[in-house]
């Protein structure tokens, strides 16, 4: 008698886990049932698919070689049953079978499986305020969500747009409103800051200043009150404790919950939040029942805590190791890093790891390193700078995440997901300092920008280098009694320096260039702190160093330098 498998759920985890398995087990009979009539999508692409990068929605839906993974795709090229509009209502795990629905002759039956695994994934969160069921308000939810959005756009029919969430979907739809559309769009956010628990506030920042640049109003620390409607239902704004924007399209992007219900019905172990509970072979608390991918409870390989990490990477990955275990091959998923990046206009942010921020609140002897360098051989054509940001514990020197931005190209996520493998297996500061990057002029410098990071927080973590954090920087650029015996040391070009000098003055701003600096040491005044300023922080240790030998030890840098202030956006800057 074959083995029957029964998989609840067709987007990610679901299809790879059912195809790999048949793979292994070929006369097992495989049976994958959603209650959605689209199935095995690429939901990470609906922004590209909105902003038409991606033309056709079948694209998310089909093979690398062009067939459009659909029921009669899965039954014919992969031998697995799929059962589309077809919805799990409960698992009788004495029995073991599962109660479905044909959501379209209202038929029940019961599937009787030896194992059972739940992709259900994830749902969005909609916020419990007044208009959310308004004409033209919509959630991510699925590509059918998507497709409507862009029917309405292209019609001609959106005019203006807010878009409710600064996290990465919310600022992905940003972009593509604006980008193709040309949509006047708004971004709403309710924390302080973009990408909010992503990325520590200096990333979030550029990123503002970046969308900003490319006409997307982005409002922070200002949640939605409300979602306002006509007398004939359609949306017509959001309001918020600040303002009210017209709106004829409201997106709703604020974060996605497991869907897990099945799962808690039936007696499994769910996490107070949702997420399901599984071991490292992605066992439920029932070893016949597996779940992976949007709807599991993870653990972070940093922290050691449960997580959440609803990604469709990790989801296929997740897939994997259902079909392996199923079929008898051990196999184990140990955690996750976090890794995330994203494509916003010109630029691209990325991360891994924890911020700093969250380092300190678990507790962690957190500090960070920010350098700025170049991303590739200064003199190649088509350099830029790239910012990133090494966390590390100074205690234990173990490195807990990397941060980068800068334009788009290859440049940021080579050195993330370097940085993802080696946080994955414990790395500490001297495993990214001695790490061996390929070089070559047109892809990096020759000191490659993983290995600079970690100069860096070697050198703090050595007391070799004293930095002032940016926000406390940028604070006293704001308002120089916070610091009353603080000065700016700058030691870049004259040319750069002399607007500084003439609009905050010669004894606020001191000017001596970098290469002269050993020689014109005695100008440099001993009764104040000196915040030393260049473009990238390099030449200012640099100087911090010689200071230190003769004595002058009154001195910080900003790491990062004004490669980093220019791309924050701040109103004192020299035009």
């Amino acid at each position: 008698m074959s083995t029957k498998i029964v998989v609840v759920g067709g987007v990610a985890a679901g299809p790879k886990a059912a195809c790999h398995l048949k793979r292994l087990q070929p006369d097992w009979e495989i049976t994958v049932v959603d209650q959605d009539s689209l199935i095995s999508y690429g939901g990470c692409g609906i922004p590209y698919y909105v902003c038409g990068d991606v033309s056709d929605e079948a694209e998310l839906r089909s093979t690398s070689f062009h067939m459009v993974r659909d029921a009669d795709f899965f039954k014919r090229a992969k031998g697995v049953d799929v059962r589309t509009r077809t919805r799990a209502l409960a698992i009788n795990r004495k029995e073991k079978v599962v109660q479905v629905e044909d959501l379209d002759s209202g038929e029940k039956q019961n599937l009787p499986y030896d194992k059972l695994m739940l992709a259900t994934g994830a749902k969005p969160f909609v916020l419990p305020i007044e208009g959310v069921e308004l004409d033209g308000v919509f959630t991510i939810a699925n590509l059918h969500k998507a497709i409507e959005i862009k029917k309405r756009i292209s019609k001609g029919l959106v005019t203006n747009a807010v878009v409710i969430g600064g996290g990465a979907i919310g600022v992905e739809m940003a972009e593509a409103l604006t980008d193709l559309w040309g949509v006047n769009t708004s971004l709403v956010e309710f924390m302080p800051q973009l990408l909010p628990r992503i990325v520590d506030w200096q990333f979030a920042a550029m990123l503002k200043t970046h969308l900003l640049e490319k006409d997307v109003a982005v409002y922070t620390s200002e949640g939605a009150s409300a979602i306002l409607g006509d007398e004939n239902g359609k949306v017509t704004g959001v309001r918020t404790p600040e303002r009210t924007l017209e709106a004829d399209l409201v997106i709703m992007a604020v974060g996605v919950r497991p869907r897990s219900e099945l799962a808690k019905e039936a007696g499994l172990t769910v996490a107070p939040w949702g997420g399901i509970v599984v071991n490292k072979c992605l066992q439920t608390s029932d070893p016949d029942i597996y779940a992976a991918g949007d709807c599991i409870a993870s653990t972070n390989l940093v922290t050691g805590k449960e997580t959440y990490a609803p990604l469709g990477s990790l989801a296929n990955r997740q897939g994997r190791i259902v079909g392996d275990n199923m079929a008898g091959l051990a196999s184990q998923f140990q955690g996750v890093v976090g890794s995330f990046i994203m494509k916003a206009f010109d630029r691209c942010i990325a991360a891994t790891g924890i911020t700093c921020e969250a380092a300190r609140a678990e507790g962690f002897d957190a500090d960070y390193a920010l350098t700025a360098p170049s991303d590739r051989a200064h003199f190649f054509p088509g350099e830029a700078i790239a910012v990133f940001q090494l966390v590390f514990d100074r205690s234990t020197r173990k490195v807990l995440g990397m941060q980068g931005f800068g334009v788009m190209n290859d440049s940021i996520s080579v050195r993330i997901d370097t940085a993802a493998v080696m946080i994955a297996n414990g790395a500490v500061i001297e495993d990214f300092r001695d790490a061996e990057m390929a070089y070559a002029p047109p892809f990096s410098a020759a000191i490659d920008s993983i290995n600079a990071a970690a100069f860096v927080a070697d050198n703090l973590c050595a007391d070799r280098l004293r930095k002032v954090d940016m926000d406390r920087f940028l604070a006293w650029m704001d308002d120089f009694s916070l610091e009353p015996d603080w000065a700016a040391l700058d030691i870049r070009h004259p040319l750069e320096v002399g607007p500084f000098v003439e609009k905050f003055g010669p004894e606020q701003w001191v000017a001596v260039p970098y290469d002269e600096v050993r020689e014109r040491y005695a100008e440099i005044p001993e009764d104040k702190t000196l915040i030393i300023l260049c473009d990238a922080g390099t030449r200012s240790y640099e100087t911090q160093i010689f200071l230190d030998h003769i004595g002058k030890k009154n001195t910080m840098v900003l790491s990062g330098g004004f490669n980093v202030v220019k791309r924050i956006g701040v109103d004192w800057y020299p035009e």
